[in-house]
């Protein structure tokens, strides 16, 4: 069963009407929508009592149709004052009096040369047009006609084309005084995560992206971002997470209006083999990155990731992203050797003897040196004022031990920067 309001000048007020009783709704002009209410009945009975359900809800004077089938629902509520209900198989009989241009015009598309036509052959209703034999409308309207005629008859069959709602999930509030401790603040901030993860959950939604937006008094706004690594859903979460970001950077002045937006994805679902080893909830892990990153400083908690540069030793700190592992072939590689870094570099003393290292003494390591491979220049950066330039050595001394030595060129300064296991 599909039912259609007809009431001129109101689209907003028919939307919401329509909204409270199904979420599939077809705008078809600014005065009518259409929508599904099959499965109702057993909440408000028969159609004739939906429709007066509908028509309290609505709450202005407006045309009311429940019939079987879109099209006929839409005719009858367009063409016929007050409520119309019309049981299946008599669609044909309840819209035989209603004028053939209200046919004609509810279509879209170019249909001016056929509603000409009709009426210098005198049709002027639904019934007389219905009454027609189906071979002579197809011989001379073609499919087109043949369609008309179906409609006429009641018989429409399709499906409808539901208008899509921006999915937008904000909250706002503006209090009635400024508010200047973090304690207040939450209860604001907690109303507005429940209300908004509320909301998500509704439609099956998480969200991996949050963003708190304070208005302050005499001040520039104030902006909390929460960027998550998993689609998620707790508010309670969520609110913590809140919390430390705003004890550690707290507003400037007091907060006059809160906003929060939350940005919606699919939730994640993901299926753990049966020996792979338990992995840490990402609600609790993201709440513990979130305490360690309160005390330790955003720019240095998350994922390290080497930089776009030949400069040694060089990362940087990016938001921890979790991954699906995948199966793959192993390949066998050779062996190679690793080298472990001393951070920060180990300061040392070389000798050299014909412009080779020939002895080293530093912290981490003190003898003379067997082999020596180099040097290797690097260089780079020369257009900032992070420049390098320095010789790398590759050396061997007589312990048996494998290190990495460098010379800064500009300093004249030897590191030992690591060892080779």
């Amino acid at each position: 069963m599909y039912a259609c309001i007809h009431a001129p000048g109101n689209l907003p007020l028919l939307l919401e009407c329509a909204r409270f009783f199904s979420p599939h709704i077809e705008e078809i002009s600014p005065d009518t929508v259409v929508f599904d209410v099959r499965g109702l009945s057993s909440l408000y009975g028969p159609p004739a009592q939906l429709a007066h359900a509908i028509d309290r809800r609505v709450g202005i004077t407006a045309n009311i149709a429940i019939a079987s089938n879109p099209d006929a629902a839409i005719h009858a509520a367009c063409g016929l004052r007050g409520i119309t209900t019309i049981e299946p198989g008599c669609e044909a009989a309840a819209l035989a009096r209603l004028p053939l241009n209200l046919l004609v015009n509810s279509l879209r598309g170019g249909w001016g040369e056929t509603a000409e036509l009709l009426d210098l052959w005198g049709i002027r209703t639904f019934g007389e047009f219905a009454k027609l034999p189906p071979l002579g409308v197809a011989a001379r309207l073609g499919d087109e006609g043949i369609n008309l005629q179906r409609l006429a008859q009641g018989q429409g069959c399709r499906q409808l084309r539901p208008i899509e709602d921006p999915l937008q999930f904000e909250e706002a509030m503006e209090l009635e005084y400024p508010v200047e401790l973090l304690e207040p603040l939450s209860f604001i901030l907690a109303r507005l995560l429940n209300e908004v993860c509320r909301r998500l959950g509704a439609r099956s939604l998480a969200t991996n992206e949050i963003r708190l937006r304070l208005t302050l008094e005499n001040a520039p706004e104030h902006v909390c971002v929460l960027r998550l690594p998993v689609p998620m859903l707790d508010a309670a979460a969520f609110l913590k997470m809140l919390q430390l970001d705003l004890s550690g950077r707290p507003p400037a002045s007091p907060v006059l209006k809160a906003a929060l937006m939350a940005e919606p994805v699919k939730p994640q679902r993901t299926q753990q083999g049966l020996f792979a080893a338990l992995a840490p909830e990402p609600e609790k892990l993201e709440m513990t990155i979130a305490r360690i990153r309160h005390l330790t400083g955003p720019d240095n908690v998350g994922v390290a990731a080497l930089v776009d540069t030949h400069r040694p030793d060089s990362f940087v700190m990016r938001a921890f992203s979790p991954r699906t592992l995948t199966t793959q072939t192993i390949v066998e590689q050779p062996p190679r050797l690793s080298l472990r870094r001393f951070r920060p570099p180990q300061y040392a003393q070389v000798t050299l003897d014909r412009e080779r290292p020939a002895r080293i003494s530093s912290p981490a390591v003190n003898g003379s040196v067997v082999m020596a491979k180099g040097p290797w220049r690097t260089s780079g950066d020369w257009w900032r004022d992070s420049v390098w330039n320095r010789d790398e050595w590759d050396v061997e001394t007589s312990s048996g031990g494998l290190f990495r030595l460098y010379r800064e060129l500009d300093s004249l300064r030897w590191f030992v920067e690591g060892s080779y296991d």
